[in-house]
């Protein structure tokens, strides 16, 4: 047996009784990196004096890409969450096309995207690459599903792999979330396939329920096979919750994931 990828964990979603630098601690414990959401929700400190692998963080906390105002709210959002994000060594800084409220709403909703948005949103991510060229960071731009996030906009996996891709550069890369593909469009094998030259990470849950790889409809043992023949080597992140047991979730994702 072979562990191929390098496995981390939403901290969030887990041990939710627990303060978050313990959850960290026991991630690192059991081999795993570390994801994180908004920083301004933890003591900054805590984190880093835990010496954890932080994989993922939220780029930002406010701002879209596609329209003037939205943009400069975002770089200058950016910009403060690149400081924290390099006192913890985070290794990519996660982006949506809008901030998402409460329950994950988009903030600023568009049901179709029109040229000017296109063209906004492109001039958006190069601005976002000119910053990371400049602060050695790289950030990464997330599909999301639309019945969960209604009016998202660029929230698809093919909107995603179409702005990711016109761009790019090693600043900008995907993060691939195969929970959001399967409910949005399915067909997650060839999703892999399409986007393999740009991912950054992949991330995992199971549906429905949003809980660990091997409680739901998704074979993710033929998934992880399939990353490995098409050569990919990178990370995968569980962002799920658990079932029933945090570290039974962890084992459950740890198995589909080692070949």
């Amino acid at each position: 047996m072979t562990q191929p990828f390098q496995l981390a964990a939403c901290a969030e979603m887990l041990w939710q009784d627990k303060p978050i630098a313990w959850r960290a601690a026991r991630l690192t414990e059991m081999g795993f990196g570390v994801g994180l959401w908004n920083w301004p929700d933890h003591d900054i400190a805590k984190l880093e004096a835990v010496g954890a692998n932080y994989t993922i963080m939220n780029g930002y906390l406010q701002g879209r890409l596609a329209d003037d105002e939205g943009a400069e709210i975002l770089l200058a959002s950016a910009k403060e969450t690149v400081q924290v994000g390099k006192r913890l060594g985070v290794d990519r800084l996660n982006l949506h096309g809008t901030g998402l409220g409460e329950g994950g709403i988009p903030i600023w909703q568009h049901e179709l995207e029109t040229g000017d948005m296109w063209l906004k949103a492109r001039d958006s991510l190069m601005r976002i690459c000119d910053l990371a060229e400049a602060e050695g960071v790289v950030f990464t731009l997330e599909n999301l599903n639309l019945l969960d996030h209604p009016g998202c906009p660029f929230g698809s996996t093919a909107d995603v792999l179409a702005l990711v891709s016109a761009i790019d550069l090693p600043q900008l890369r995907i993060n691939l979330d195969l929970y959001h593909t399967q409910i949005g469009e399915g067909d997650l094998i060839r999703w892999c396939e399409k986007c393999l030259p740009w991912i950054g990470e992949v991330q995992v849950a199971d549906n429905p329920g949003r809980f660990e790889p091997g409680s739901g409809e998704i074979n993710y043992t033929a998934v992880a096979r399939a990353l490995a023949e098409m050569g990919y080597r990178g990370p995968i992140g569980m962002e799920a919750f658990a079932k029933t047991d945090s570290e039974a979730a962890l084992e459950a994702f740890r198995k589909a994931f080692t070949l």
